[in-house]
């Protein structure tokens, strides 16, 4: 049986995780506000998970770097510099690339909705296996840094002999930001609030 620290009339700093009896106001370590919910934490979610998904769209359609040579103008978009990679036989590199700046945010943004639509409307995972993909999104969330890929598309503009001058795109600053954006709305997110669908679960269970 899975007992929380609500159910034992405890409330826990989110910052310093130190806890109080509840009806404590304050952390006395770290002076934060304790709270047992934060049940506008999903409205907080849902907003930077929109503007994440606003950013995440041109950060995929417009070009990431332009690279001026003493011939022409080449702009890289984030799978056209992977595809440009692959090419050159970089396959490594250009896996680094779809993985770090495609497929991790897509996954991060599958689980954050996931997860905030399990606490409204209940989810046939259960709670534990649920509070395991929150930390696995917090845990990747670091890895979906810019200069990851940034620097592997530069890696393959090395190809040409030719002096270039390099600079960044429309879509570097909207992946910048959609990676802001997704990791506050991760951070937003009051895990407490998945152990609340415990009695749901134990109810269906029952039935």
């Amino acid at each position: 049986m899975t007992v929380t620290a609500k159910d034992l009339g405890l409330v826990g700093c989110r910052t310093c995780e130190k806890v109080y009896p509840m009806g404590t106001k304050r952390c006395a370590r770290c002076g934060e506000k304790l709270i047992s919910r934060d049940h506008r934490s999903l409205h907080k979610v849902w907003a930077w998970w929109i503007a994440g998904i606003l950013a995440y769209i041109p950060a995929n359609i417009y070009p990431m770097l332009i690279t001026t040579t003493l011939f022409r103008d080449v702009e890289s978009t984030i799978i056209g510099g992977a595809v440009e990679l692959a090419s050159y036989g970089a396959w490594g590199v250009a896996i680094v690339i779809l993985v770090a700046a495609v497929l991790i945010p897509a996954l991060k943004f599958f689980a954050i909705a996931y997860l905030a639509l399990s606490v409204s409307y209940g989810a046939s995972m259960s709670a534990p296996h649920r509070h395991v993909i929150y930390e696995v999104v917090e845990f990747i969330g670091r890895w979906s840094m810019i200069d990851v890929f940034v620097v592997a598309i530069l890696s393959s503009l090395v190809q040409v002999s030719v002096v270039a001058s390099i600079n960044p795109g429309m879509a570097a600053l909207a992946f910048a930001l959609s990676v802001i954006f997704t990791m506050m709305a991760a951070r937003s997110f009051d895990s407490r609030l998945i152990w609340d669908t415990l009695p749901k679960e134990k109810d269906a269970l029952a039935q």
